[in-house]
């Protein structure tokens, strides 16, 4: 798409690595106390720093080898706003992180007011809410790195979940559909086509 002259804005999911780096981050304030553990919109902004160093580079790298030696390509931590009076709040759905045993999820109830919910016989996870994305807040970078020409790894796993609070940004303990996120994106891109690019039929 490169080699075609396309400008190129790239999402990706995150769903194992948000999973993993919010256990991770419970295992070590169980065992550490003194330690608050992280919540889930620092968890998926660590997801999407990691996951974007890994693509940035490996297109990088392919970019060389195909002859472009100026065509940087840049990940935009993303947060994105969501309705705090969206009824996907009052009404968590998506599970997150590892299965627990019943004992395990009613101490994660009582210790950090998780919502716990049984997944298809196999043990109780965490569920937090899906809610509808409503705008990009890096929207403004996104576009002028775009219009520079840079290549853009952005709205990773949906996004990092943020309520508008006056004039602050509050993590919300949510997932965004990245499909959705990503829909949101191209229209505020003025895009010329979507791809969505998946193992599912």
């Amino acid at each position: 798409l490169v080699e075609e002259g396309y400008q190129v804005v790239m999402t990706h999911s995150n769903g194992p690595q948000v999973g993993m780096i919010h256990t991770a981050m419970n295992e070590f304030s169980t065992n550490h106390p003194d330690y608050t553990a992280s919540p889930m919109s620092v968890c998926s902004a660590m997801s999407q720093g990691y996951i974007g160093y890994d693509l940035q580079n490996a297109l990088r790298e392919e970019l060389r080898k195909r002859g472009f030696m100026r065509t940087p390509v840049v990940t935009v931590v993303t947060q994105v706003r969501v309705d705090e009076n969206d009824p996907a709040f009052q009404n968590p759905s998506k599970p997150i992180g590892h299965f627990m045993t019943r004992e395990q999820a009613e101490h994660a109830e009582k210790a950090y007011g998780y919502v716990m919910k049984e997944d298809a016989g196999r043990g109780y996870r965490r569920v937090v809410a899906s809610p509808k994305p409503v705008e990009i807040v890096e929207q403004d970078a996104i576009n002028s790195l775009v219009d520079a020409n840079k290549i853009v790894i952005c709205c990773g796993g949906g996004g990092i979940p943020v309520t508008l609070q006056g004039d602050h940004l509050k993590g919300a303990s949510a997932v965004i559909d990245k499909d959705f996120a990503s829909c949101l994106l191209a229209k505020e891109l003025d895009a010329d086509m979507l791809i969505i690019l998946t193992a599912v039929e």
